[in-house]
């Protein structure tokens, strides 16, 4: 096709062209690899192996992305097009330099699909343009990075068409129902002299791998690098339970902090995921905090931690980050410039907005030329304090997340750094946690008033509620924890667990007032150094009384006890009173005799659901009782919206945009329950908070799955059987 000195000049000017494209390509790779390699070992053994199933599916299966079922239609089809299209670009390649196409059997088929292929990939790209700039989606960015990959794709499959089009104008092929589209692009083209046509050919040919090549360098410097640390990402993701935090080895005396204080003092994996995130938004969009006007978004979170490693990794390594680096300006740096910008009344739309939240993260984050990379604070001038502490650890964005991107992590190594080396948080958290460290609960109530409870709730001895030291061959420990125990809402709770549990003839006991706080509230807050302290403690008075399982009505607790007690040395089986409540109905030991009239609505407890997988044992209960009509609000199960209350949140008030159980309280009304039902006293707390704050607690009630079981195994509470109950 071309004469051979012209022949030998282009596969000349290939080799050297591509040879410094996949050259750039990969020192852009390599450069950003050292970056994160300075963050902290990772213990990488046995990842990919446990990971392989999953990653399989996550990457040729794309099911996280079909969460959002368009946008996962629209990413198959660019995904497998792209796999299918490389063949496409190296017959394209190969038959500009050698004159004959790819030695591949039923090339005319082959040719059709490559057409059709590009045909699809281009009305994906004009649907992912709509949803950016048509629908104008909050969660997706706008403005010409975003958009760049758009132009990029749209002027390679028109390469490709024009290519292949004048190709067929000079080896004078009519038209094809094998090549449709070329075809057609050739008729009008038909009178052009050999010669025009050849020139026409090289030129779109040589386009076709200048965009191909510049496609390549450009992807590691982008957002579009996930196309290849995203499968790494998934690949190493860790292997343990997503409820279980990273142990701080606090006896380690070279240590001169705790926590993330700067960017290398991320974990390897943390690092990389920073280079994996797409910018989709999905995160930021189940965001409870982003969704009602706080300054947290994850996905801006990772975005300005990934630009920090980047100008930092640079300044470190002395690696420049942008090649060729000489086509780039590396004098700036990014941070973030509030600028007096207050995230204060809320001014949503809708039960939840993060419109807000968007833009002031848009607006915040800025280059300057004044400061250099290490000069900058990774807490103030990265990240606030007000998006720290914004987190309720609901891990929403993680299970939203196509790249396995673990956002709640570093949150919390954050606020470890914070808490433990300097000594700063919010005053309503501080005072909590101090109340737990003196008195084993948040409120501050005598540590020896824990077992009150029983009395309260019990005056006259009708229920049994022994201790480990009445009942010592219990088979089953009641961890009634620090709600339970304490508060007032949650003790009716506890007092309608323990009539079912006697009723169903099960052998259990309590600890009492050697019972203390599990510790989640200040391993979520960032206070390591007390939750280990209360792990040892109780795991010791575990051990004293020959523990074997334990059931707890609260899914933090839960949570604590069976994913992150383990690692300190406890040997137990650990149950959440749903699951236990379930068991027991299966096998007939309760029976839901009553009927109970009821429209409820069931919220899922984050650490019971995203953390745990527990979603269908507490809606089996609610199906157990007749005249029970359950009812699923719009966000629920995986994708159910947080209470507002988790990641010590529940002992500290919101001062920005609006409150989190309002919202999800108004989404439970929207299904016009007569009871929002949830199996967390957390998650209670909030909603009911949420019903009287819209005027509803007289025509909706709150209660707890084990409350509605209870009327229905004992019928309804007579008045002389209510108990006052009271701190």
């Amino acid at each position: 096709m071309v004469p051979m000195p012209g022949a030998i000049v282009q596969l000349v000017l290939f080799l050297a062209v591509t040879g410094l494209g996949v050259y750039w390509f990969a020192k852009a790779v390599i450069h950003r690899y050292m970056y994160v390699k300075l963050g902290q070992p990772v213990d990488w053994s046995g990842r990919a192996k446990h990971n392989l199933r999953e990653f399989a599916v996550q990457v040729f299966g794309q099911t996280k992305l079909l969460k959002d079922k368009k946008s996962g239609l629209m990413h198959i089809v660019i995904f497998y097009g792209f796999i299918i299209l490389q063949l496409g670009a190296l017959d394209i390649i190969y038959k500009g330099l050698s004159g004959q196409p790819l030695p591949i059997p039923g090339y005319a088929a082959f040719e059709l699909l490559q057409e059709t292929t590009v045909a699809l990939v281009l009305v994906a790209m004009g649907y992912a343009a709509y949803r950016r700039y048509g629908e104008k989606l909050e969660r997706l960015k706008r403005g010409w990075k975003p958009s760049i990959v758009v132009f990029f794709i749209f002027s390679l499959m028109l390469s490709v068409l024009l290519t292949m089009a004048f190709d067929r104008l000079v080896e004078g092929e009519g038209q094809s129902p094998y090549a449709p589209i070329s075809s057609l692009i050739a008729v009008p083209l038909a009178g052009l002299s050999r010669g025009v046509a050849e020139a026409l050919y090289v030129t779109f040919w040589w386009a076709h791998l200048l965009i191909l090549l510049a496609f390549l360098v450009y992807v590691p410097q982008s957002k579009h690098f996930h196309l290849l640390s995203a499968p790494v990402n998934l690949l190493l993701r860790r292997t343990e339970s997503p409820g279980r935090l990273r142990k701080l080895d606090l006896e380690d005396e070279e240590a001169e902090s705790f926590g993330a204080g700067k960017v290398e003092d991320f974990t390897q994996k943390q690092l990389l995921d920073l280079y994996a995130c797409v910018e989709c938004g999905r995160c930021t969009n189940v965001c409870p905090a982003a969704g009602t006007g706080k300054w947290l978004s994850p996905m801006h979170m990772i975005v300005k931690l990934r630009d920090h490693l980047t100008d930092k990794g640079a300044a470190v390594t002395s690696r420049s980050p942008w090649i060729p680096a000489f086509a780039f300006s590396t004098a700036s740096t990014h941070g973030m410039q509030t600028g007096g910008q207050e995230l204060g009344a809320w001014q949503g739309e809708g039960m939840t907005d993060i419109g807000p939240t968007m833009r002031a993260q848009a607006a915040s984050w800025q280059t300057t030329a004044n400061r250099a990379p290490g000069e900058l604070e990774l807490i103030g001038d990265v990240m606030s304090e007000a998006e720290i502490w914004a987190c309720t650890t609901c891990r929403n964005c993680e299970d939203q997340c196509p790249v396995a991107n673990e956002h709640v992590d570093k949150i919390v190594d954050m606020r470890r750094y914070l808490v433990l080396t300097q000594g700063s948080m919010p005053h309503d958290g501080q005072r909590a946690l101090q109340n737990i460290e003196r008195q084993g609960n948040p409120w501050g109530i005598s540590r020896s008033d824990r077992a009150k409870w029983v009395q309260e709730i019990d005056p006259e001895g009708v229920l049994h509620v022994p201790t480990v030291k009445e009942n010592p061959e219990f088979d089953i420990l009641l961890f009634v924890g620090s709600m339970g125990s304490y508060d007032n809402r949650s003790r009716k709770i506890t007092r309608s667990l323990v009539r079912l549990m006697n009723e169903a003839g099960v052998n259990f006991a309590i600890l009492g007032n050697e019972e203390k706080n599990s510790g989640d509230t200040p391993r979520r807050m960032g206070n390591e150094f007390l939750f280990q302290q209360l792990c040892e403690e109780n795991i010791g008075t575990f051990q004293k009384y020959n523990v074997r399982k334990i059931v707890t009505a609260c899914p933090h607790t839960y949570n604590t006890l069976k994913n992150e007690y383990p690692e300190f040395g406890l040997e137990a089986e650990v149950l959440h009173h749903s699951e236990l409540l379930d068991e027991l109905i299966r096998a007939e030991r309760l029976v839901p005799r009553h009927e109970v009239q009821e429209r409820i609505t069931y919220h899922d407890s984050c650490y019971l659901g995203r953390y745990n997988g527990v979603y269908d044992q507490p809606r089996n209960i609610l199906r157990a009782i007749r005249g029970v009509t359950l009812l699923e609000m719009e966000r629920s199960r995986e994708n159910g919206m947080c209470c507002g209350a988790g990641g010590g949140m529940m002992w500290m008030e919101e001062t920005a945009g609006k409150r989190v159980n309002l919202a999800r309280t108004e989404q439970a009304l929207a299904t016009k329950p007569s009871v929002i039902s949830s199996a967390c006293p957390y998650c209670l707390t909030m909603m009911e908070d949420g019903t009287k704050l819209l005027e509803a607690e007289e025509a909706v009630q709150t209660r707890d799955i084990a409350e509605i079981l209870e009327l229905a195994v004992f019928g309804p509470v007579k008045s002389d059987d209510k108990q006052p109950v009271s701190v």
